[in-house]
């Protein structure tokens, strides 16, 4: 058993994925050309198989890795005998070799996960048909081809290394977080679910028809994708919180952009879907939105693996493989851009129109805001690299920049937020529109002046407010809808789902708006400390009580003991935080391991920066350390926000409560 998970047998296994997954894009495709072929039905197996080889191919490497087989070139870059062994498994994807592999896998799942859908029925007649699914999964499987060539000639994971070394290098310390470890695989899954609505929009460009029925069937993996995606972003946000050290949640790297701007068209996307589905309006919105959110995506892996940008973030940088996968951004993209701007004229025209005072015409306005904020974004990380490309010229586009063109577009986007739920189809009356906003206009209007007391700035204490509007426009849509509902079923449980998802999705764009705003107020001292040493920082006293030394697995550590208590040093003790610096001898690096008291209202935050010996008069050493203290309010509610989101948007994709009584009634037959 163990002969054949060797790295010859992962190997054989990836070539045998790259095969199987260039039949499943064209043999379904030659069979949907006739009318009644078997070729049609080869699309669900190829899919299970390429997925199997794939999981296969990764448990070969997972296998050599906990064997420590530094004879293959990946293992012995990121691993090494003394790593703890979770961590021998997260550094598979630590690289680029890795992460490509993993890219490719997620992508199969994906195609698994569309293949075991059931079949329709009498009794799901809304299942996806035969002939759609054929199609997509054929899509996915052109798409799954080329990464896996990808892979298996420039990108392949298991080149053998000679001479074989003793020991690994090691992974990078910064990568060897929990954090990092759980991060790439949940934003590629969001990266890689995208092909999903992709493959939906070449389908219908193909077809000539995308309508309601066309959306239903794509929204569960829009939304699908969406929530990954925003986890993943999140969850990357907490670890340069938590594990860099310099207290900041967001910096503007160009490789947390490459993120943002495929989020940013993905939700404008999942509005378009939804307009779709309920009024079989914005199609070309729809169809052009899927493909610009995978092509972006494809754009964020090429730009990081190219070289091109600069960032905290990138590593394995090779040229060569970015114009490989440029190659296939060209293909997929330029391609399917290509067949947009052929077959979307031909698609049916809407036979109804709407308001600009409809939810609409309010979603609408919402795409065009989104997709100006993206294009921002992409025009303040792509113009530094293309100058200092065309004219050798180096030029910085940080933090200011973005936040003076982003904040102006992201307020609008606030107000239309909290006024859409309010909205109704087609058209708005606003002798009813308004008693329905009244509620959320009293809440917000009766916090301006808390808001300007609590917040430092007036920018902050504004966007306060507009977060405010946008949580308490959702709960008063939630308590209008429940109130029409017959007196004996108003019950929470009783509301459609999808009225809970956009509520809670609403309401955690509202919790990160308020932790962003908390964030603008954050205290920060930077002291040089003895054992002993007192400071106040906003009315706590900060005490270094010791320093202290210890070994990890793979590391040595300098840990500091801070204790604080309120109002002075004889107050009582509110909390004790131990930073630490951490030293990996193998890789020659340090790294800082940053501790966060997490409060409602505040986080207390301490790192260790660096410790020094020196020696009095007398010979005795004494040891010095350089803290950074911060006390960040509405901290947390920044990730907060995005669990909600992420939340409420998997809350759509559970069974409608009349689904779920039809499949008791089943059962109980």
């Amino acid at each position: 058993m163990a002969t054949i998970f060797c790295p010859e047998g992962g190997h054989f296994a990836l070539a045998l994925a790259c095969a199987l997954a260039f039949m499943q894009g064209i043999l379904p495709l030659i069979g949907l050309r006739r009318a009644e072929s078997p070729l049609i039905t080869l699309a669900r197996p190829l899919a299970l198989s390429q997925c199997l080889a794939l999981l296969f191919a990764w448990a070969c490497l997972i296998i050599a890795s906990l064997g420590d087989d530094f004879s293959l070139k990946l293992i012995a870059e990121t691993s090494a005998i003394n790593k703890p062994w979770a961590y021998k498994i997260a550094g598979l994807w630590g690289n680029h070799e890795g992460s490509l592999l993993l890219w490719v896998t997620l992508l199969s799942l994906w195609c698994a996960g569309l293949a075991l859908l059931p079949a329709p029925t009498t009794a799901r007649p809304e299942a996806l048909p035969p002939r759609l699914r054929a199609r997509i999964l054929a899509l996915l499987g052109l798409v799954g081809a080329g990464f896996s060539l990808f892979c298996l000639t420039a990108s392949n994971p298991f080149l053998r290394l000679w001479p074989v070394p003793a020991d690994g290098m090691g992974m990078n310390p910064l990568l060897q977080d929990p954090g990092l470890a759980v991060h790439p695989p949940l934003l590629y899954s969001g990266y890689v679910g995208f092909a999903v609505p992709f493959a939906f929009a070449i389908s219908a460009l193909l077809e000539g028809k995308a309508d309601a029925l066309w959306a239903r069937y794509m929204r569960p993996w829009v939304i699908s994708a969406w929530a990954l995606l925003t986890l993943g972003i999140t969850l990357g946000s907490w670890w340069s919180y938590s594990v860099l050290g310099w207290g900041g949640y967001w910096f503007w790297d160009p490789v947390e952009n490459a993120a943002l701007i495929p989020w940013l068209t993905g939700t404008a996307l999942l509005h378009s879907v939804l307009v779709v589905e309920k009024r079989s309006l914005l199609q070309g919105w729809c169809l052009l939105l899927a493909i610009a959110t995978f092509a972006f995506s494809l754009s964020g892996t090429f730009l990081v693996r190219s070289g091109i940008l600069n960032s905290v973030h990138a590593f394995a940088n090779d040229p060569a493989r970015g114009l490989f996968i440029l190659g296939l951004l060209g293909l997929y993209g330029g391609g399917s851009l290509l067949l947009f701007a052929i077959r979307a004229p031909a698609l049916p025209s809407p036979q109804t129109g709407f308001s600009p005072l409809s939810r609409e015409g309010a979603l609408l306005l919402n795409n065009i805001l989104l997709c100006t904020l993206c294009a921002v974004v992409l025009t303040g990380t792509l113009y530094p690299p293309f100058m200092q490309l065309l004219f050798g010229r180096t030029l910085s586009v940080g933090k200011p920049f973005f936040d003076a063109t982003t904040i102006p577009l992201t307020l609008p986007l606030l107000a239309i937020m909290g006024v859409s739920v309010a909205l109704p189809w087609r058209q708005a009356r606003t002798d009813k529109l308004l008693p329905r906003l009244a509620p959320a206009l009293l809440v917000t209007a009766g916090n301006i002046l808390p808001a300007f007391w609590l917040f430092p700035t007036p920018l902050a204490a504004f966007s306060a407010l507009l977060a405010l509007w946008v949580i308490s426009a959702a709960l008063c849509d939630l308590i209008l809808r429940l109130r029409s509902l017959p007196v004996g079923d108003r019950k929470l449980h009783h509301l459609p789902r999808s009225l809970w998802a956009a509520s809670l999705a609403h309401i955690g764009v509202g919790v990160t708006i308020l932790g962003l705003c908390g964030m603008a107020g954050s205290q920060e001292r930077l002291i040089e400390a003895r054992p002993g040493t007192h400071t106040t920082l906003t009315g706590r006293d900060w005490e270094l009580t010791a320093l202290t030394a210890h070994h990890g697995p793979n590391y040595e550590a300098v840990e500091a003991h801070l204790t604080i208590r309120h109002h002075n040093a004889h107050g009582p003790i509110l909390a004790t935080l131990t930073p630490e610096i951490r030293l990996f001898p193998q890789q020659g690096q340090r790294t800082l391991h940053v501790a966060i008291l997490h409060r409602p209202l505040e986080d207390l935050y301490a790192a260790l920066g660096s410790v020094k010996e020196e020696h009095d008069p007398q010979g005795q050493s004494h040891y010095t350390a350089i803290l950074r203290l911060h006390e960040n309010p509405l901290a947390s509610w920044i990730w907060l926000g995005g669990i909600i989101m992420a939340l409420g948007s998997g809350l759509h994709l559970l069974p409608a409560r009349r689904r779920l009584l039809r499949m008791k009634r089943q059962v109980q037959a």
